[in-house]
């Protein structure tokens, strides 16, 4: 009888493991699309995959190999204008990235007098826009909007590249935070994030016309890439691959694309050479 109480209650426990595996292994749906070059809903079929994608096979896309032969130095560029200011801000695990959403006015940036307003950041593993073919570790991407009469938006991405070093002060307070968010709509408050904490550092930058990354890949967007590269710890990116799901946690950029007939810009306040990278 204690023989059978003892298989009773190991049954019981194995069943508890099993349940416990299915709960934290939930079958989640497959992503619309994906970073594996070699299948059907990897990068060079995201045109394919929905008519509102076809963007995605245009002639404007990103990112970009930001090649000193195709760069232009026009100092007239003058420094970004960045107006930011306090706000409360969300996070969220969409899948595919970590991101922050201020939930309110955050400021913005002013491009040749057209203010872009700060919505949100994410991040990118490994960097998107390489500089002379050069591909670094981690891309932040800030995204803003400018309303326009007619109901649309233009778009204004500021991208920051990381290499691996120190950890990035940033992302240090995001830590326990990206540990709590689940894969799914849920977004948790973090409090009110001043943007500027988002060290950019250095006043050169690369600008140019282009895409959002991600489908549906809409062109007209206004890239502006800091040519300072910061650094970011190899535990913090490995804590955002961890959280989202398998399918991007190798990787969620976008292999580069063709420049084709498109001008890259750079602002350098200390020569009117092309810039030595």
């Amino acid at each position: 009888m204690k023989q059978q109480k003892h298989v009773t209650i190991g049954v019981l426990l194995i069943s508890m493991v099993i349940l416990l595996h299915l709960t934290l292994t939930r079958a989640l749906p497959e992503p619309e699309y994906g970073y594996n070059e070699k299948s059907k809903k990897g990068p060079k079929h995201w045109g394919d995959l929905k008519q509102d994608w076809v963007a995605c096979n245009g002639e404007m896309q990103s990112p970009i190999d930001l090649s000193s032969q195709r760069v232009k130095v026009i100092p007239k560029l003058g420094e970004l204008k960045r107006f930011y200011k306090p706000q409360h801000a969300t996070l969220l695990n969409r899948g595919r990235d970590i991101l922050v959403n201020w939930e309110g006015d955050a400021g913005y940036i002013d491009i040749n007098g057209t203010h872009f307003f700060l919505q949100q950041s994410h991040w990118h593993w490994p960097s998107e826009h390489t500089i002379n073919g050069r591909r670094f570790d981690l891309e932040l991407h800030m995204v803003h909007v400018s309303p326009q009469p007619d109901g649309t938006n233009k778009t204004a991405v500021v991208g920051v590249l990381y290499n691996y070093g120190l950890p990035d002060p940033f992302l240090s307070m995001l830590g326990n935070y990206i540990l709590d968010i689940p894969v799914d709509e849920e977004k948790i408050s973090i409090g009110v994030i001043d943007p500027y904490k988002f060290k950019m550092g250095g006043k050169k930058y690369y600008t140019y016309m282009g895409s959002l990354t991600t489908p549906p890949c809409t062109e007209g967007v206004i890239w502006t890439i800091n040519k300072k590269i910061r650094t970011v710890s190899r535990g913090q990116v490995k804590l955002m691959k961890d959280v989202v799901l398998k399918y991007y946690e190798k990787r969620n950029a976008r292999p580069l694309q063709e420049l084709n007939q498109r001008e890259i810009q750079f602002y350098d306040p200390t020569t009117k050479n092309t810039p030595n990278n």
